[in-house]
């Protein structure tokens, strides 16, 4: 086996592990399962962006707050339509029933990152803490590392949540 042939091997196995779907999982014994996260890219000004997942509870918790370094602010939003209007705004806890999946994703139920302090790029990864609350009131927290990606994992394309991707974290149309 010639240095060259190895080298082409190798870069084709690396190549071949970043095409494989990313998921943010969490260390084994936590109280949540974390499926397709993902963090929508920024571009330079842009002062906020939405992180999306499905996440499984073992037992019935809230998902009360989140943080990472890479934001000054960051909540739990939901948007929803009231009247013609579509809002946005924070919530302070998300409930999540024992073995029931909860989507987060665009356009429902979010993360919000905003103050940032730098871009978010593509095919990066940003620490993302998730603050829970059982039953008795005992806060968890789980250590995450979420890709950033222009689209969720898997899908071509995205449909209609424009709020968090055109512009800094709250535009027009958006009220608290």
């Amino acid at each position: 086996m010639t240095f060259a042939f190895f080298s082409r091997s190798l870069a084709s196995f690396l190549l071949a592990l970043t095409a494989l779907p990313v998921i943010a999982q969490p260390a084994a014994g936590s109280p949540v399962k974390v499926e397709a996260a993902w963090i929508r890219v920024s571009v330079p000004g842009q002062s906020g962006t939405g992180a999306f997942m499905r996440l499984t509870a073992q037992e019935p918790m809230s998902l009360v707050g989140l943080s990472s370094p890479v934001a000054g602010v960051a909540e739990v939003h939901e948007m929803k339509v009231e009247g013609d209007v579509m809002r946005m705004r924070a919530i302070p806890a998300l409930a999540l029933p024992a073995g029931q999946t909860v989507e987060l994703k665009p356009g429902g139920y979010h993360l919000m990152l905003m103050d940032l302090k730098s871009p978010l790029k593509a095919d990066t990864r940003v620490p993302l803490t998730l603050v829970l609350r059982d039953a008795k009131g005992t806060e968890r927290r789980v250590e995450l590392q979420v890709p950033v990606a222009t689209r969720a994992p898997g899908k071509a394309g995205e449909s209609g949540h424009g709020a968090h991707g055109s512009h800094g974290a709250h535009g027009s149309g958006h009220k608290h």
